[in-house]
């Protein structure tokens, strides 16, 4: 369960991301809101998820996926430009956070 909430976390923290660009600067009242809930459902599961989880390979997890969600929502929603650096880079971060689960990611005891 502790996995379900972390992954339904990632999807509000990367819809709140989306939802900030579309906001506008905060200019646009409905996006804005998306923001605000958004972002405290993803911090409120993540808070839940990390009571039987660790928190240094949760939070990779977390911050990871959801760089690697906002650069693809980025890409499909608003079309921004793909880089071969880019890509690299979201390959190394989700290279990263293997690396770290491997430690173990489920508090002993």
């Amino acid at each position: 369960m502790p996995f379900v909430l972390l992954a339904v976390a990632i999807a509000f923290e990367v819809t709140a991301t989306l939802a900030m660009r579309a906001s506008e600067g905060f200019t646009r009242a409905w996006p804005s809101v998306i923001v605000v809930i958004g972002y405290l459902v993803s911090f409120v599961l993540l808070a839940r998820a990390l009571l039987s989880l660790n928190v240094g390979p949760v939070y990779a997890i977390w911050s990871a996926l959801g760089t690697v969600g906002a650069f693809a929502g980025g890409v499909l929603l608003f079309k921004e430009q793909v880089r071969p650096l880019t890509i690299a880079g979201a390959v190394i971060i989700v290279v990263g956070v293997v690396v770290m689960n491997l430690g173990g990611g489920v508090r002993q005891g």
